[in-house]
C-alpha cells in the first residue's frame, strides 16, 4: 500500500500544481478588482450585462448539440452493438478514427465544406440552387459540434449495450414480449447509465467550447466560451474573466452531479434486469 502512495505521488503533484492552484487562482480573480481588493462586482456586471444571455444562448446551443447526438449516437450504438464480432470492431474503428486527427483540423474541413465557394455548395449549383449562406450561423455552430463530439455518445452508450446479458432479451421473448415492448421495458433501461455518461461528456465541452465557434460562428455567433477567452486574451480583463468562468462552472458541475444521479438511479444490475423481464411478461 505504501508502494502505490509513493507512486501516486507525482501525479498528486502535478494535480495541485496545475489544477487545484490554477482553480484557486481563478477563484480568487473572480472576487477582486484589479487593485486586488475584494469585490462581488464581476458577478453582478455578469449577472445584469448582456453576457448573460450570451450563457442562455450557450447552454440552448448544448442542450440542442447533446439531443441530436443522442438521436443519432444510440441508434448506431445500438446496432453496431447488434453486429456480429468482426464487423462490431470494423464499426468501432470507423466512429474512433476522425478522433485520431487534430480537433481543428477536423473543425476547419467544415469550413471548406460550408463556405460560399465550398463542397456543399458546388454541388447545388449544377440543380440552380443559389449559393447558401451556412457558414458563421448558429446552425453551422451545432454541425461543428455534433460532429465532433458525437463519438462520445456512441461510444458509452455502445459500452453498456455490448455488456448486456442478451439472455434477457431472449426472457422476455420467451414471456411473450414484442420487439417494441422488449426494448423499452428491458433494453432502454438498462442502457441509461450509458445515457447519462454521453450526455455528460457531449454537453460538457459544447457549453464550454470556443474553437468551434471561432471558425463556424466568426464573429455572428458567439457563445460563452468564446466571451471568456476575449476577456483573457484580448481584453485582458482577467476578473470579469474569471467571474464568468466560475459561474460556468458552476453549470458544469451541476451537469456532472445531474448525470451522476442518473446513473444511480438507473440500477444497471442483474436484479433490476429480471425485473425488468418480468414485466415485459405481463405486457
Amino acid at each position: 500500500m505504501k508502494t502505490y502512495k509513493s507512486a501516486a505521488g507525482p501525479y498528486l503533484l502535478w494535480a495541485v500544481m496545475f489544477i487545484i492552484i490554477s482553480l484557486v487562482m481563478v477563484l480568487y480573480y473572480s472576487l477582486t478588482n484589479e487593485a486586488g481588493q475584494l469585490t462581488l462586482a464581476n458577478f453582478e456586471r455578469f449577472f445584469t450585462g448582456s453576457t448573460l444571455g450570451t450563457l442562455w444562448r450557450s447552454l440552448k446551443v448544448a442542450l440542442l448539440t447533446t439531443i441530436i447526438c443522442l438521436l443519432i449516437g444510440y441508434p448506431m450504438a445500438y446496432i453496431i452493438s447488434t453486429m456480429r464480432a468482426s464487423f462490431r470492431t470494423t464499426a468501432i474503428m470507423l466512429v474512433v478514427i476522425p478522433m485520431w486527427m487534430n480537433f481543428l483540423l477536423r473543425t476547419y474541413g467544415w469550413v471548406t465544406i460550408l463556405s460560399k465557394n465550398g463542397i456543399l455548395n458546388s454541388l447545388l449549383r449544377p440543380f440552380g440552387v443559389a449559393p447558401l449562406d451556412l457558414l458563421y450561423t448558429e446552425g453551422a455552430v451545432t454541425l461543428g459540434m455534433v460532429y465532433n463530439f458525437l463519438p462520445f455518445m456512441i461510444l458509452p452508450i455502445y459500452t453498456v449495450l455490448e455488456k448486456m446479458d442478451h439472455g434477457l432479451i431472449e426472457a422476455a421473448a420467451d414471456l411473450g414480449a414484442n420487439k417494441m415492448n422488449t426494448f423499452l421495458k428491458v433494453i432502454f433501461p438498462l442502457s441509461l447509465p450509458g445515457i447519462a455518461s454521453g450526455v455528460s461528456m457531449v454537453f460538457i465541452p459544447a457549453i464550454s467550447t470556443f474553437e468551434i465557434t471561432a471558425l463556424l460562428g466568426g464573429n455572428k455567433t458567439n457563445l460563452i466560451g468564446n466571451v471568456i477567452e476575449q476577456q483573457f486574451t484580448v481584453t485582458g480583463d482577467w476578473n470579469y474573466g474569471s467571474a464568468m468562468s466560475m459561474v460556468l462552472m458552476v453549470f458544469l458541475v451541476v451537469s456532472l452531479l445531474f448525470s451522476r444521479g442518473d446513473e444511480d438511479e438507473a440500477m444497471p444490475n442483474q436484479v433490476l434486469a429480471e425485473e425488468r423481464s418480468r414485466e415485459v411478461g405481463d405486457v
